[in-house]
C-alpha cells in the first residue's frame, strides 16, 4: 500500500491527540512501500506503549486516514486522498434520486420519462451468472477483475461529471478523478458499473475530469478552458460552473506539460492539453492499491509489435485476453478517452514503483 519511503522517526505526542497523529503521519510518509512498512511499524509500536491492546469501549469512533478505497466492503490504503460516497461531499451512485436538482424533482418517480431505470449499476457476473453481492469477497473479485479502464470525462470537473452521469445519462463509473487530484469513489468496486459496455463484468472504471481531445483547427471547448498566464496554461472553470466543485480551495490546475499535445487515436490527428500533474500522480497511487488488491489488473497496457501502447481498439481476441490498464478507445472504436496527451508510460512505470514491482 504506497507511501512515500521518506520516513523520520516521529514519538506520539502527550495528550488525546492519536487519530490526529495517525493522519498526519500517513501524509507524512506518502509514496512507496518503504514508507508504509515504516508507519505499521511505528503504528504497532504506539499501539503496545499506549496499551491499546484492549478492545475499544462502545460508542468509541475508528476514524479513518482518508485514503481508502472500498474494494468488497474492504478499506484499502491508497496514499493519496480519496473521497467515498459515503462522506460528506462525496458522489453516491448507490441513490436512485438524482442529486443536483431540487427535492420535489429529485425522486425516481419525479424521473421516470427522463431515466431508462433507478438504478445506474448492476451485479457482476461470471460466465454469464450473477455473482451474489454477499459472495464478492475480495478474494473471489480477484479472480473476476482483470481490467482497469481509463476515460475523460468532457465535463472539466468531477461534479459536473456526476451530474452527467447520474442525473442525465443513467450511468456510473467506480472513480472520479478531478482536477486537483482528490479521488472519488461512486461504488464499492464489487458492483458493475455502466461504463465500458463490453468491458463492464471484468474492469474497474475511472473518469478522469478532462474537456477532452478535438481535431486541430475545428471548434472545440479548448478556449473556454484553458488560458495563458505567467505561469504558463491553467484551467479555466467556466464562470456558469462555479469553483467547480474541486475540492482544494483556490486550487490552479495547471497541463503537466505546458502547451498542447498533438497525436493520433484510431488514425484520427488529435490536438489535446495534457492531464494535471496531481491526477497523474493520484491515478497512480490508485492503480497500485487496486493492483494489491485485485492482482489480476496488471500493471500494464496493450502494445504493438515495436513496444508502443497501441492507439487503437483491440480485436475480440486481443482483449478477450488482455489484462491490465485500457484506454476507453482500446474497447471501443467510437472512444477516444483518454487521448493522445495521456503518459502512460508515467503512470505505469510509477504505479510498478509504488506497487514494488519490476515490469
Amino acid at each position: 500500500m504506497p507511501l512515500h519511503a521518506h520516513v523520520p522517526l516521529i514519538s506520539k505526542p502527550k495528550g488525546n491527540t492519536g487519530s490526529a497523529w495517525l493522519r498526519g503521519l500517513i501524509w507524512h510518509t506518502r509514496g512507496g512501500l518503504a514508507g508504509w512498512r515504516v508507519f505499521g511499524a511505528l503504528v504497532v509500536c504506539v499501539v503496545f506503549v499506549s496499551g491499546c491492546a484492549s478492545p475499544p469501549r462502545p460508542g468509541t469512533a475508528s476514524p479513518r486516514l482518508g485514503d481508502e478505497i472500498v474494494v468488497a466492503g474492504t478499506f484499502i490504503h491508497t496514499g493519496t486522498p480519496v473521497v467515498l460516497w459515503f462522506d460528506p461531499g462525496g458522489y453516491d451512485a448507490y441513490r436512485i434520486e438524482r442529486r443536483f436538482v431540487t427535492h420535489e424533482h429529485a425522486s425516481w418517480e419525479a424521473s421516470q420519462g427522463r431515466l431508462a431505470s433507478p438504478h445506474r449499476f448492476g451485479h457482476r457476473r461470471i460466465g454469464g451468472e450473477v455473482l451474489p453481492p454477499h459472495e464478492a469477497t475480495v478474494e473471489v473479485l480477484g479472480g473476476v477483475i482483470d481490467q482497469f479502464v481509463l476515460h475523460y470525462d468532457v465535463c472539466g470537473t468531477s461534479r459536473r461529471c456526476f451530474q452527467v452521469l447520474h442525473d442525465i445519462r443513467g450511468l456510473s463509473v467506480h472513480f472520479l478523478l478531478d482536477i486537483d487530484g482528490t479521488i472519488y469513489q461512486t461504488l464499492d468496486v464489487k458492483e458493475r458499473a455502466w461504463h465500458a459496455t463490453i468491458a463492464n463484468d471484468r474492469s474497474v472504471g475511472i473518469e478522469i475530469a478532462h474537456i477532452g481531445a478535438y481535431p486541430p483547427g475545428r471548434a472545440s471547448p479548448l478556449d473556454a478552458w484553458y488560458a495563458r498566464d505567467g505561469g504558463g496554461w491553467r484551467i479555466t472553470i467556466p464562470d456558469d460552473q462555479g469553483d467547480g466543485g474541486v475540492r482544494t480551495a483556490g486550487f490552479v490546475g495547471r497541463p503537466r506539460s505546458d502547451g498542447f499535445v498533438t497525436g493520433e487515436i484510431h488514425g484520427q490527428r488529435l490536438i489535446q492539453p495534457d492531464f494535471t500533474a496531481e491526477q497523474y500522480r493520484a491515478l497512480a497511487h490508485l492503480l497500485a492499491a487496486l493492483h494489491g488488491s485485485l492482482p489480476e489488473i496488471r500493471l500494464e497496457a496493450p502494445r504493438g509489435p515495436d513496444g508502443r501502447v497501441l492507439t487503437r481498439a483491440l480485436t475480440p481476441d486481443e482483449w478477450a485476453s488482455f489484462k491490465g490498464v485500457l484506454g476507453h478507445f482500446h474497447v471501443q472504436t467510437n472512444k477516444i478517452d483518454p487521448g493522445p496527451a495521456f503518459d502512460w508510460e508515467w503512470v505505469l512505470g510509477e504505479s510498478r514503483r509504488l506497487a514494488g514491482r519490476k515490469r
